[in-house]
């Protein structure tokens, strides 16, 4: 998978630019908020459809006009791929291949394997479990279009089993019939959900351990447990057995919609006992494991972009990452820092072809 040309109008600080890629290496540098990320994220923008940082689609939008688009021109498998995302304001976000649009987005996932490592997935240690749930989501979801669709059935149901209960609340009634209609649906989506989950943890945490070992080089351990509801009984079970609790909430407090993933190093939770290079560590490990994961699964080696990355770690783990990545194992790279010469000292020892452009 190589992205070959990029164009952004209107979008976020850009007004008009063009970018002609290289197919292994390509650096953005500059200061502070001359647009480094904003180039990653538009790239984000044609394999997801949306931003990796903002998730208000108009707030992408440049300052003052009305629309934003981004074009990208692929080659995967010896196939030419043009992918347009698009967003005028007061109307639908449009995504595009070869000219046609798509009519669901769902259908769009997975088709421009890609993998970003940045300072935001902090979020992932710091914040709570619906981002690390997203994490999970996001990595089956670019490989396995019957778990996406299964996750976007439990969550319209889920809406819908919250809004009965918030109905029940209001009116001072109660349908045992009518939520058992919920159950049951919520039932069938969530248990594959968690299924396919249990089954691609255990493929996927051998992968993360041995990524963490090599960044850096076997000095601490780490692991990551899958914690979630049906691991005690089946959802119809959980469902039937906390409605009382339910009904006074007013949401649904049991299910698939609750699971987490338990980050550890030296069996401690990583947020409070790991350092800042640790806990990046870990971050990258996680994010290069979902990047094996996915090439392993497709068959294609997803573009990987690097956001700010060698901040906040020592010499020893950037050396580390850097022979990591100068392999074949690994595609195309995007790279962005605030650090010119720290970027081209760094990738001149990946002995690969490189492109740097200066924002």
């Amino acid at each position: 998978m190589v992205l070959n040309t990029l164009s952004l109008v209107n979008y976020k600080n850009f007004e008009s630019q063009d970018f002609e890629f290289d197919t292994k290496i390509n650096c953005f540098v500059g200061a502070n908020g001359v647009g480094k990320t904003n180039v990653l994220d538009a790239i984000y923008h044609l394999s997801f459809g949306k931003s990796y940082f903002n998730p208000i689609a108009v707030q992408n939008i440049r300052h003052d006009e009305d629309f934003f688009v981004v074009d990208g021109i692929f080659e995967k498998l010896d196939n030419t791929e043009k992918i347009v995302v698009s967003l005028k304001r007061g109307q639908k976000k449009v995504i595009k291949r070869n000219g046609k649009a798509y009519e669901k987005f769902s259908d769009h996932i997975g088709f421009i394997p890609l993998v970003i490592i940045s300072p935001a997935d902090r979020d992932l240690i710091i914040e709570g479990s619906d981002i690390r749930r997203k994490f999970i989501d996001s990595v089956i979801s670019q490989s396995d279009k019957v778990y996406l669709s299964n996750l976007i059935n439990y969550n319209k149901v889920l809406s819908q089993r919250n809004a009965l209960l918030k109905y029940f609340a209001l009116n001072n009634t109660f349908n045992a019939q009518t939520l058992d209609v919920y159950n049951e649906q919520l039932q069938s989506y969530g248990n594959a959900i968690f299924k396919t989950r249990d089954e691609f943890l255990k493929t996927f945490i051998p992968i993360f351990k041995s990524r963490y070992e090599a960044i850096s080089n076997h000095h601490e351990t780490v692991n990551l447990h899958y914690k979630s509801d049906l691991f005690e009984n089946d959802l119809k079970t959980l469902l039937t057995s906390s409605v009382n609790k339910d009904k006074a909430l007013q949401y649904t407090s049991v299910g698939i919609h609750k699971d987490d993933l338990i980050f550890q190093i030296e069996q401690y939770p990583i947020k409070k006992f790991g350092s800042q290079g640790q806990q990046k560590s870990f971050l990258i490990a996680l994010k290069l494991a979902q990047f094996d994961f996915i090439k392993q699964q497709s068959g294609v080696t997803p573009l990987l972009l690097l956001d700010d990355i060698f901040d906040k770690l020592d010499e020893n783990r950037v050396a580390q990452i850097i022979s990591l990545v100068d392999n074949d194992d690994f595609g195309q790279l995007f790279i962005s820092d605030t650090h010119a010469e720290r970027t081209e000292n760094i990738i001149k020892q990946i002995h690969q072809s490189y492109k740097l452009f200066k924002l």
